[in-house]
């Protein structure tokens, strides 16, 4: 029986030290000198005596929120903060594959003697953004003609000649050459029905006009028309809206006890810029957190056999900075919204089969 007593005894005092470590373990993700711990979601139902971890609406609503950081024209940094890694990740996922644009589809190569073969120039076409609004057209049927609702045509009509006033002892292809240099800005729009009154303000075309398509020599030209569809990125790249659109959980830095002078000056080496700040406290530097948001967590300070006990690196895990960079075709904000709009389309799916095969 005293053994038995005593077995009990250990195995509580060995218990006792990882309940106090329950809410690290749920919250954050450690980063140690030969692994990352914590790394899995663990706060389900059940799991944790003494939590109540069923997922609830109004808790769901009070925790989640959204901040912007960052917004421009071309892109966006915002923090999401009260949800699961898995949502993140599917809202990362649609971002790139789902919110649908305008690009092109069809290439029609009347006439191309210039060396780019027709099957890489029509890649090319097909890659360049195209500044349309795809929330103000429909997808096209394959067994149906384009028009006016679904497709956007698109003309490249370029030939290259010398240049008359080009002087006799110049040797620059810019000097001797007019049109030899073919750029997206070449790409005209040929409006289809009633396009030209419904996209009046639109300036439909390329995002951008410096994009070098094909290099001409005199007599070389291109002529080729081409239509735009509506699609998604899934089906082809040239269809995702976003050059990238990424996401990183919020770095958390603790010292675990006051580090001063040289010590200092080395801890804040470690880190990126503006994370680790000295402060003068009587004539010794202090080292201390700044802004712990600006780590790209490389560890570095691990390497220093001693520093590597000062300082504890984490991460919060339902906090996730979110990157996002727009092709230019709609702005980051506008796409932001598109793709939680694409997100609860698919919860309104996936709610109506379980009603339907409930009904069953």
């Amino acid at each position: 029986l005293s053994t038995t007593t005593t077995t009990k005894k250990r195995s509580l005092t060995q218990e006792t030290p990882s309940m106090k470590n329950v809410e690290e373990i749920r919250n954050r993700v450690i980063l140690g000198e030969f692994g990352v711990t914590n790394v899995h979601t663990t706060d389900f139902p059940g799991n944790y005596p003494g939590y109540d971890d069923t997922w609830n609406v109004e808790k769901f609503q009070k925790n989640f929120r959204i901040d912007v950081v960052h917004l421009d024209e071309n892109s966006m940094e915002f923090d999401m903060v009260g949800i699961d890694a898995a949502i993140a990740n599917a809202f990362r996922r649609i971002l790139l594959a789902e919110v649908p644009t305008m690009a092109m589809e069809k290439v029609f190569i009347y006439s191309n003697t210039s060396i780019v073969q027709d099957e890489v120039l029509a890649h090319r076409l097909g890659l360049i953004p195209i500044k349309a609004d795809p929330r103000l057209f429909e997808y096209r049927n394959t067994e149906e003609e384009g028009s006016e609702i679904d497709t956007i045509q698109l003309q490249l009509k370029i030939k290259c000649s010398r240049n008359p006033r080009a002087s006799k002892d110049s040797s620059d292809p810019r000097e001797l050459y007019l049109n030899h240099m073919v750029y997206s800005k070449d790409i005209k729009w040929v409006p289809i029905g009633n396009q030209a009154d419904v996209f009046a303000d639109c300036c439909i075309g390329p995002v951008h006009d410096d994009i070098l398509i094909a290099q001409l020599r005199p007599g070389q030209e291109l002529d080729i028309v081409m239509h735009c569809v509506k699609g998604i990125g899934k089906d082809h790249a040239k269809f995702s809206p976003v050059a990238t659109a990424s996401y990183r959980l919020l770095p958390e830095i603790t010292l675990l006890e006051v580090v001063e002078g040289e010590k200092a000056e080395r801890l804040k080496q470690c880190f990126s810029r503006g994370v680790i700040d000295l402060e003068d406290i009587n004539g010794t530097k202090v080292a201390k957190v700044v802004n712990s948001r600006l780590d790209t967590c490389s560890r570095e300070v691990l390497r220093h056999s001693d520093l590597k006990n000062v300082v504890k690196l984490g991460r919060v895990r339902d906090h996730f900075i979110f990157t996002v960079e727009s092709t230019g075709i709609l702005p980051p904000d506008v796409l932001v919204t598109e793709a939680i709009k694409v997100l609860m389309a698919k919860c309104q799916r996936f709610l109506n089969e379980l009603d339907s095969t409930i009904m069953e």
